[in-house]
């Protein structure tokens, strides 16, 4: 075999970690893009290795029973619903395969019976937050890029990376992911610009004005927008943000922010909000159900980007947590406070930490609008704030509660959880595989109890994981 060759009648076994499948020949494992399992495929090489073999699908002879139709025109383009080929069911059944085989494999780990994935109601329509780039030379389909070569023209784009090219955006014209008016602000935030001639942003040659929109909606009803553009231009901006508050009576946050870095992250830049709140609010059941919650997030602010889904995911951990009342606890990656004030009542405090300052100035303000007088937050790198001086200050806690981003906890922060010692962790997180190296190191002195897997991003391949670690009698 060699590379480019074209393989026929594979039949597609399973699916592997990132979404690949994986398929056997002549003894040999081949991890695959494209296809479901249950296909019989032809495939193209595209590596070749001595244990192992990668491919592409180039056409599908036989369609598995597990397959469902793509219901959005940019399936195959756009990497974010890249399983919407394949049926709900069995979408569940290899995201508690990819929680368990990371757990088990990566970390070595011995686990308890895990429980069924907790499925979500909505699986279209269910984020609340999404990231639209402006691009000067929009990503053109064969049949496009001949007519744009033949006219010498380039058409302008607002949507989304090609997967893995930083400098390749195609333009959306509908997404199944955020309830309306999602789809209707960006579509007039392109024809306004466009019909302006306000210039969109060339990433490659770093010029041009418009560089992105973030449209955020809150089960309350409120929509956020927030305008990046390069430089200072308040004709440009003033005709962008009054178009769209004028013609959406639903957003109640309208910001902008001048970004001329070479990269469109806004953490350390100022946010000005021209129009309305500079927060929308969203809404959630206390665990226990006695009341709802309220939430303020602001354009720095991380909220789950499915607020149905949060309330189950925190809720399990509220449940593995089992708090009697007379526990301090530590909530780590605290973002908004969302989860330091959904347990704060079943606790005798909460101490909230969180690297992005401007977050815990929102969790700060969410105890204080809910009436909750028993947290307390603090803004830091997590790994030189969890120190023995802030545990000497606050206390060792009971319970520690940690909800770290795709990376996982730091060794330092992972080590000190072991000094700590606390009599319980439960560990929430959006990515098993660091998950699992994590709770490797914290299997010195843990044992973990309880592992429950939770879809929060139906039609992809990721998936959250809980799991609950008690410290060794």
């Amino acid at each position: 075999m060699k590379k480019g060759d074209i393989l026929s009648d594979i039949v597609i076994e399973t699916m592997a970690a990132e979404g690949k499948c994986i398929a056997k020949v002549d003894g040999l494992v081949i991890f695959l893009q494209g296809g479901a399992p249950g296909d019989t495929v032809e495939v193209s090489l595209t590596k070749i290795k001595s244990n192992y073999l990668e491919g592409k699908v180039v056409n599908v002879q036989k369609l598995s029973p597990h397959r469902a139709e793509p219901f959005c025109e940019h399936f195959g383009t756009c990497g974010g619903c890249s399983w919407q080929h394949i049926n709900y069911e069995t979408q569940l059944k290899y995201k508690q395969q990819q929680v368990i085989d990371n757990l088990e494999r990566i970390g070595g780990l011995t686990l308890p019976a895990i429980t069924p994935i907790l499925a979500s109601k909505k699986i279209n329509y269910y984020r609340n937050k999404l990231d639209y780039t402006f691009t000067a030379n929009r990503w053109l389909t064969k049949d496009e890029l001949n007519l744009a070569i033949e006219e010498k023209r380039y058409d302008v784009g607002l949507g989304y990376h090609i997967p893995r090219m930083y400098d390749r955006v195609f333009d959306v014209n509908n997404c199944y992911l955020q309830p309306d008016p999602s789809n209707a602000i960006r579509l007039l935030a392109r024809r306004v610009a466009v019909e302006n001639e306000i210039s969109f942003f060339d990433l490659r040659k770093q010029i041009g004005f418009l560089r992105t929109l973030t449209i955020r909606t809150a089960n309350t009803g409120d929509v956020m927008i927030i305008l990046q553009v390069t430089y200072y231009e308040m004709k440009w901006i003033e005709l962008m943000m009054k178009t769209l508050t004028d013609a959406f009576s639903q957003i109640t946050s309208a910001n902008y922010i001048i970004n001329g870095k070479k990269n469109d992250t806004f953490a350390d830049l100022d946010v000005v909000c021209w129009k309305g709140n500079p927060y929308i609010t969203e809404q959630m059941q206390k665990p226990d159900g006695s009341r709802i919650l309220q939430f303020r997030v602001g354009p720095k602010s991380f909220y789950q980007t499915n607020s149905d889904q949060a309330f189950e995911l925190y809720k399990v951990a509220w449940q593995m947590a089992d708090l009697k009342g007379d526990e301090l606890v530590y909530d780590l990656y605290t973002g908004t406070g969302t989860i330091a004030n959904f347990v704060a009542g079943q606790a005798k405090k909460v101490v909230g930490l969180e690297y992005v300052a401007a977050a815990i100035d929102d969790a700060k303000v969410n105890s204080k609008i809910n009436k909750i007088h028993n947290t307390d937050f603090y803004a830091g790198d997590m790994k030189d704030l969890l120190t023995d001086t802030f545990l000497s200050l606050h206390g060792r806690p009971d319970t520690i509660i940690t909800d770290p981003p795709r990376g996982g906890m730091h060794e330092d922060v992972t080590n000190m959880l072991l000094k700590a010692a606390p009599k319980r962790i439960v560990y929430v997180s959006c990515n098993a595989a660091t998950q699992a190296r994590d709770l490797k190191i914290l299997s010195d002195k843990y044992d973990i109890t309880a592992v429950q897997p939770v879809d929060m991003f139906p039609q992809t391949i990721h998936v959250e994981n809980v799991a609950r670690l008690d410290l060794k009698k």
